[in-house]
């Protein structure tokens, strides 16, 4: 057999190789998809028909939110500092004087900012936690335990945390903006000279309702997406301890990807709306 042959032949294999390596991740994901549109579909179901425990819905609000809030604190106090530190730096570069400070720290906090961290900060401890801990459920067997005392997992375990990621995200944003915009203030009095009355009048000269609601819907949209990825994953962990491991990772990862994807469609959408 000629060389040219055996190339061929080799590249006809590589590429029947790659092509059934691709279907194969085309049908995991589609398979994944529905799964996630699946157990969703389920929770709003219950939902829908009032199937809330009032006692755990209030624990995994005060997980969610309370016990979430001091690192938003922290994050959002320290990202509208940098904020008002970097406008004012440009604008004086400029202007040769720091101007629309607070209307440019404020909207990028109320817009775009204050949600998306919010978001990326939840995912990372709420997101993990929860597939964490129902990874490590699954995989003990502890979920086909309440199959069998007839407790519908989704029911006792989803439904709260949907409603938790649901209800405590959006209230997370609204106090990340506010803090955002404090720590702007604090240092564009200390570093630019400005006094706080006219900081605020920039704040608030520009910003309209709407302006607020820009970045407040978003947030119930990456709440949504919070939950479902986080529960799907911790419910269809396997692979023992290792697994639950993978499993988490693959949830914050896959979390925070589809939040920055969709930020830009809802952006988009928002602005259609003229909500801006």
């Amino acid at each position: 057999m000629s060389s040219n042959a055996k190339k061929i032949i080799k590249t006809k294999k590589f590429i029947k190789y790659f092509a059934v390596a691709q279907g194969n991740a085309v049908l995991s994901f589609l398979d994944g998809l529905g799964s996630a549109a699946a157990m969703a579909l389920e929770t709003f179901k219950w939902i829908l028909q009032g199937a809330v425990n009032p006692k755990n819905t209030v624990a995994q609000m005060v997980e969610v939110g309370w016990a979430s809030f001091p690192i938003i604190m922290l994050t959002s106090f320290f990202t509208g500092m940098v904020l008002a530190l970097q406008v004012g730096s440009a604008t004086s570069n400029l202007f040769n004087e720091p101007v629309y400070v607070g209307t440019i720290t404020g909207f990028s906090l109320v817009i775009e900012l204050g949600p998306v961290l919010t978001a990326v900060v939840v995912t990372g401890r709420v997101g993990a936690a929860i597939t964490a801990e129902l990874g490590t459920m699954k995989v003990t067997e502890q979920l086909d335990a309440l199959y069998t005392l007839g407790t519908n997992p989704v029911k006792y375990l989803a439904v709260p945390r949907f409603l938790a990621c649901f209800f405590m995200l959006p209230l997370l944003t609204a106090l990340a903006n506010i803090i955002g915009v404090y720590g702007g203030l604090v240092v564009t009095v200390t570093s630019w000279d400005v006094t706080p009355a006219m900081y605020w009048n920039e704040v608030l000269d520009f910003m309209v309702i709407r302006t607020f609601f820009h970045g407040f819907i978003k947030s119930f949209f990456f709440a949504l997406i919070i939950a479902i990825v986080s529960c799907h994953k911790g419910f269809t962990t396997e692979g023992g301890a290792e697994g639950v491991g993978k499993y988490t990772t693959s949830s914050v990862m896959l979390s925070m990807v589809l939040i920055l994807i969709s930020d830009y469609f809802l952006t988009s959408f928002l602005v259609a709306l003229n909500i801006k």
